[in-house]
């Protein structure tokens, strides 16, 4: 008897277990709540954390160096320049930054820098310069990442630049265009365009395709920094007593 007694209780249980659950939809409601200046403030709390404001605040606020003037994304400046010198500022900037740093990793060295003239966010504004303006200037995530590409791919990179019209940042890099948007000369490091691959510093939101730069999609490889742009702007201001951002001939359109 109690031999077939166990397996019977098994049965029972095996079968109790896959009997489906019925469930039933309930309403539920939601309620926004605003974050404005009717939420009372919570004086135990905000005393908690006033050290670590204030200590942040000065971090953040502490003098790294100076601009002679304000530099914005929307001043091209020279006529026909597709260039500002706030971008030519980050795109140098994240050469002379990222180029020890992928060198010492793989013994290669950067052949030009491409960003986006969207991914600049703020103006840089006459005075001193602090951390605070980095975060301004680049508030994203973004890192800076290496791309290997084949000779097609530059010149979709270049076909890209050309069509687009916009001041994407450049650097070591030249490119003047005609008045139909043909290309009349480039150079890469002074050099034109050669048959082999090269190495372009972008940001990890552009490699992936971002503002249509599909180009980076089809790279052989992609060689990560972990290197913030924004840390390299910090970085740099920390180097120097004045930054002189300038508009130039680096992407300009004939008449």
């Amino acid at each position: 008897m109690k031999t077939f007694l166990l397996p019977l209780l098994l049965t029972i249980v095996f079968f109790t277990s896959c009997k489906k659950n019925r469930f039933k939809l309930e309403e539920k409601q939601s309620q926004t709540i605003a974050i404005n200046d009717s939420i009372v403030l919570n004086k135990s709390i905000d005393s908690f954390i006033a050290p670590f404001r204030t200590h942040l605040n000065k971090t953040l606020d502490s003098t790294l160096t100076y601009a002679p003037n304000t530099y914005s994304k929307k001043d091209y400046g020279k006529k026909n320049a597709l260039n500002t010198a706030i971008g030519n500022f980050m795109a140098d900037v994240v050469y002379s930054e990222a180029s020890p740093i992928f060198n010492s990793r793989t013994g290669k060295n950067i052949d030009a820098v491409l960003l986006n003239h969207g991914g600049i966010r703020s103006v840089i504004s006459k005075g001193n310069i602090s951390a605070r303006t980095a975060f301004q200037v680049m508030p994203f995530e973004n890192s800076i990442v290496v791309a290997e590409l084949k000779k097609a791919q530059m010149d979709s990179l270049i076909h890209y630049l050309a069509t687009e019209e916009k001041a994407h940042p450049i650097s070591n890099m030249s490119l003047t265009l005609n008045s139909n948007n043909t290309v009349n000369s480039l150079t890469i490091n002074n050099k034109p365009l050669e048959n082999r691959s090269y190495f372009i510093a972008t940001s990890d939101y552009l490699v992936n395709g971002g503002d249509s730069m599909n180009f980076f999609k089809a790279a052989d490889s992609v060689y990560t920094t972990d290197y913030k742009i924004r840390n390299a702007l910090i970085d740099y201001f920390n180097k120097v007593d004045t930054i002189n951002p300038r508009i130039d001939n680096r992407f300009i359109k004939l008449d």
